[in-house]
C-alpha cells in the first residue's frame, strides 16, 4: 500500500508562495524569495542546461531521475537535495518511466551595507550578533556546497509544507512563520552536507552576573513582600552563601543592604508624592513597623521621614 504523499496539502495550490512579494533580512543578509513552490516533472521531462545569478536549491519529495553539475551525472531520488550557487550550470532530467516531484526554493541573498555609528553596540543587543553569525556561517557555507546532491538529513524539505500551511491559514503571524521556515531550509541544507553538525558557537553567560540580575530583578519586583537571603537563593536555584558572595562581589554591599536601598527608594518616593502615613508607607514598602522604618531611615539618611517629606516640600 502506497504512504500518503507528505506534501499533498501543497497540491491544491502548488505556486501559492511564489506570488508573495516575501523579502526579509536574516542576519546581515536581506532575502528575496524568487520561488518557492512545488511542481512536478513529467517521465522524462527535461530542464536543459542553464545558471542563476541566485541560489536555487532544489529538493525530491518523491519519484527519481538524474542532475548534471559540472559535467558529472548524479542520480536524483526521493529525500535528496542539491544546490545551485549564483553561476553554476546544471540540467536536471527526470526518469524515463517515473515522474518526479521538485521542491524549489530560489532567493535572491544580498550582503546589506551597514551604518558604521554605533555598530558595534547596536551588534551586541538582543542576540543580533548571534544571529549575524549564523547568517555568516550559513551563506557561506551554501557557497562551498559541493556540487553534487545530498540526503536531505535534517528535513530541510519538510518546512515548504509549514510555510504553506502559515500561508493557508492566514493568521496572525503568518510572515514570521514563512521567514522562520524559510531560514530553516537554508540551514538544514547546509547541515545536508556537513557531517560533523558543526555551528557557531555561541556566547557563554557570565553566571555570577547573570543571577545576580536575576535577583536584583526579584527584589525589585517583590520588595514590598517580606523577603529573605534564603528565599531570594531558592528563586535563582543557588545557595544562600553563593548569593550572599555575588552581592558583595557585583554590587558591593550585602544582600540585606541592598533590600534596605530598594525599600527606602520607595519610601522616598512615596514621602514626596503622596500624603500617606508613615505607617502606611511601611505596609506597602516591605519594613515590619513604621518604628523600624524611622530607625532605618534615619541611620540611612540622617534625618526622620517626616523632617526629609517636610524639608524636601519646601523646596
Amino acid at each position: 500500500m502506497n504512504q500518503p504523499f507528505y506534501f499533498e496539502p501543497m497540491l491544491e495550490n502548488p505556486m501559492a508562495l511564489d506570488r508573495l512579494d516575501l523579502s526579509f533580512r536574516w542576519g546581515g543578509y536581506g532575502l528575496t524569495i524568487l520561488k518557492c513552490h512545488l511542481t512536478s516533472f513529467a517521465p522524462g521531462a527535461v530542464v536543459d542546461f542553464h545558471h542563476h545569478s541566485e541560489f536555487e536549491i532544489h529538493y525530491i519529495p518523491r519519484g527519481k531521475g538524474r542532475v548534471i553539475l559540472d559535467g558529472t551525472t548524479y542520480p536524483l531520488q526521493e529525500g535528496m537535495l542539491y544546490v545551485t550557487a549564483p553561476g553554476v550550470s546544471h540540467r536536471q532530467e527526470a526518469d524515463e518511466r517515473e515522474a518526479m516531484g521538485e521542491l524549489c526554493l530560489h532567493v535572491d541573498i544580498v550582503k546589506l551595507e551597514e551604518p558604521h555609528d554605533n555598530l558595534e553596540g547596536a551588534m551586541r543587543e538582543w542576540g543580533e550578533a548571534w544571529e549575524r553569525a549564523e547568517a555568516d556561517a550559513c551563506i557561506q557555507q551554501l557557497r562551498d556546497a559541493p556540487h553534487m546532491p545530498a540526503q536531505d538529513r535534517q528535513d530541510a524539505m519538510k518546512y515548504f509544507l509549514v510555510a504553506y500551511e502559515a500561508w493557508r491559514s492566514n493568521g496572525l503571524g503568518q510572515y514570521t512563520t514563512i521567514k522562520q521556515a524559510i531560514v530553516q531550509m537554508l540551514l538544514r541544507t547546509v547541515g545536508a552536507y556537513r557531517l560533523d553538525g558543526q555551528g557557531v558557537n555561541l556566547p557563554a553567560r557570565d553566571m555570577k552576573s547573570y543571577r545576580y540580575q536575576l535577583a536584583v530583578q526579584f527584589i525589585e519586583d517583590n520588595y514590598r513582600r517580606p523577603l529573605t537571603l534564603e528565599g531570594v537563593a531558592e528563586r535563582v536555584q543557588i545557595s544562600s552563601r553563593q548569593l550572599q558572595r555575588i552581592f558583595k562581589e557585583q554590587a558591593g554591599i550585602s544582600f540585606s543592604e541592598y533590600l534596605e536601598r530598594i525599600r527606602l527608594k520607595y519610601v522616598c518616593s512615596e514621602l514626596l508624592q503622596t500624603t500617606l502615613t508613615l505607617e502606611k508607607i511601611a505596609e506597602r514598602s516591605g519594613f515590619t513597623s513604621s518604628n523600624y522604618l524611622h530607625y532605618v531611615f534615619k541611620k540611612a539618611f540622617g534625618t526622620t521621614p517626616n523632617a526629609y517629606r517636610g524639608h524636601q516640600l519646601q523646596l
